[in-house]
């Protein structure tokens, strides 16, 4: 597996459901519903290079109707395992589902193969994976494993400090 670093300012960004957008680092959303790479009970943060590529990948899961906050995030992250990669040498072929129906298979009571490539990940003590985006193509996503962040790699980019601080921000369904 290859690995690729991310230097220190690289903008990256997610799309918050604004009634949790006061916790923009825990992950805790992805580990109530897993995601493609983790299971339910990990947490787990998803970003975006683009803007664009945050929206679409948040438009999979909520309709046109449902607001987001976008917040862009300053990483300087180590070694990610670099998915652009899959054609080199040194990749378990289940690698080659990782673009698997995730969420189709866990309804339907099947445990998506991309759980098992997460479950590589952690194994190997990664804090991340870098992967192409099937919501935008072209698009790329990050995820990371949150128990495995330190302070200094990741923040939330707010110099003016707009982001809400608790859930009383926004009105309660």
């Amino acid at each position: 597996m290859r690995r690729i670093r991310l230097d220190a300012g690289t903008p990256l960004f997610r799309a918050h459901n604004p009634l949790w957008s006061f916790q923009p680092l825990s992950g805790a959303g992805a580990a109530r519903a897993g995601g493609r790479f983790n299971r339910v009970g990990t947490p787990a943060l998803y970003l975006s290079f683009e803007e664009a590529t945050c929206a679409a990948e948040y438009r999979q899961d909520n309709d046109l109707t449902e607001p987001y906050l976008l917040v862009a995030y300053l990483a300087r992250l180590p070694e990610l395992v670099d998915l652009r990669q899959l054609d080199d040498d040194g990749w378990d072929p289940l690698w080659n589902d990782w673009g698997c129906d995730w969420r189709q298979l866990f309804v339907d009571g099947t445990e998506p193969p991309s759980w098992a490539l997460g479950d590589i990940i952690l194994d190997a003590g990664e804090l991340g994976l870098i992967f192409p985006s099937l919501a935008n193509p072209g698009g790329l996503n990050v995820v990371l494993f949150t128990d495995r962040l330190q302070p200094e790699w990741l923040e939330p980019h707010d110099p003016n400090g707009l982001l809400p601080r608790d859930q009383s921000s926004w009105p309660h369904r």
